[in-house]
């Protein structure tokens, strides 16, 4: 009797070999995934692609409005500010030439008496317009005389409009003078006065704060004295050969040439130092007077020769054992 083969076909559908389709259900199922915190499943690095777009953003709109800023505050820095702070433009108007103007103006106006009535006016007329009051709002009495006329400061209105202030002195006041002043603007450049001046009291001098000496070298002061009262002795006369004899090798001083002579050297201030020092000196000149041989025992100060007190500031250097001058100028602040 045969053996039944145990061996399945399995393309027997009924046979109890293994299925030619795969039952999903025979696999296990994969864990759910956990919800990341805060309720957003999004990609790992998708926040950080997001952040660096926010902080891009906001450097370019950095850029963008600091580029158009900084032109249009050097062009509102360009302008000079004014003393009561207003800022001051020009507008298009001449300002050197409209000073200069009113200047020349001022030392018209700001001299008359009832001699010169007639002269006064026919001055003021080539800087008046037709019409205008010849003599400015001067009745022709009493007098007025003014020196050291200078043009000081301008408030410019518009291309063609101004009012210059200058000063003047006159007796012992320091005062200023405003001048309205008109620009025709055109190829010939014509300035006329377009109003009635007005007289001002100038700025009171400002306070000066002491500042304290140096420490100063009474023995290096003592060596330079007789050589600095023989530089200025020959400075004064102007003996070129005399003067270099105190003039430091390779340096070469001018002289006044005989407008002064020396008369005494009263101070001589010499701070602590090296082998060149900058020094300050207050020289006496001899002034002399109009006549021409004054007798000795003249007492008229139009006659006797008087005397005036300078200071300089003198770069010395020691050359071997001596001082010797590289440089003058005029004396700076005071101390002390």
């Amino acid at each position: 009797m045969a053996r039944r083969s145990t061996v399945h076909d399995p393309r027997i559908a009924d046979g109890p070999g293994l299925s030619a389709t795969l039952d999903t259900a025979d696999f296990d199922a994969p864990p759910p995934r956990r919800p990341r915190r805060g309720g957003w499943s999004g990609g790992g690095g998708r926040w950080l692609v997001w952040t660096g777009r926010v902080i891009l953003w906001a450097l370019i709109v950095v850029i963008v409005v600091n580029g158009i800023r900084a032109p249009f505050e050097r062009f509102t820095q360009q302008e000079p500010a004014t003393p009561n702070g207003a800022v001051q433009a020009d507008h298009g108007f001449p300002t050197e030439r409209g000073m200069a103007f009113a200047a020349q103006f001022a030392g018209v106006y700001l001299n008359f008496s009832p001699e010169d009535a007639a002269s006064r006016s026919g001055k003021l007329a080539a800087f008046l317009a037709a019409g205008m009051d010849q003599q400015m709002g001067w009745d022709g009495y009493g007098k007025l005389a003014a020196v050291a006329i200078q043009p000081y400061d301008i408030e410019v209105t518009d291309a063609q409009n101004a009012v210059v202030s200058v000063t003047f002195q006159s007796g012992p006041k320091r005062m200023i003078l405003t001048v309205p002043v008109y620009f025709s603007g055109d190829d010939a450049g014509r300035f006329v006065v377009s109003g009635r001046p007005a007289i001002l009291p100038a700025p009171a001098p400002a306070d000066l704060p002491q500042v304290a000496a140096p420490e100063t070298d009474d023995a290096a002061a003592a060596e330079l004295k007789p050589q600095l009262e023989g530089f200025f002795k020959e400075y004064a006369s102007g003996d070129s050969a005399g003067l270099q004899r105190y003039v430091a090798a390779g340096k070469s001083l001018p002289s006044f040439g005989g407008t002064f002579t020396f008369s005494q050297l009263k101070e001589v201030v010499v701070p602590v130092g090296g082998a060149t020092r900058e020094i300050q000196a207050v020289v006496v000149w001899a002034v002399q007077s109009d006549a021409p041989s004054p007798s000795p025992d003249a007492t008229d100060p139009a006659v006797v020769g008087g005397t005036l007190e300078q200071a300089y500031r003198l770069t010395v250097e020691k050359q071997g054992d001596k001082w010797f001058v590289a440089d003058i100028r005029g004396g700076g602040r005071s101390v002390g």
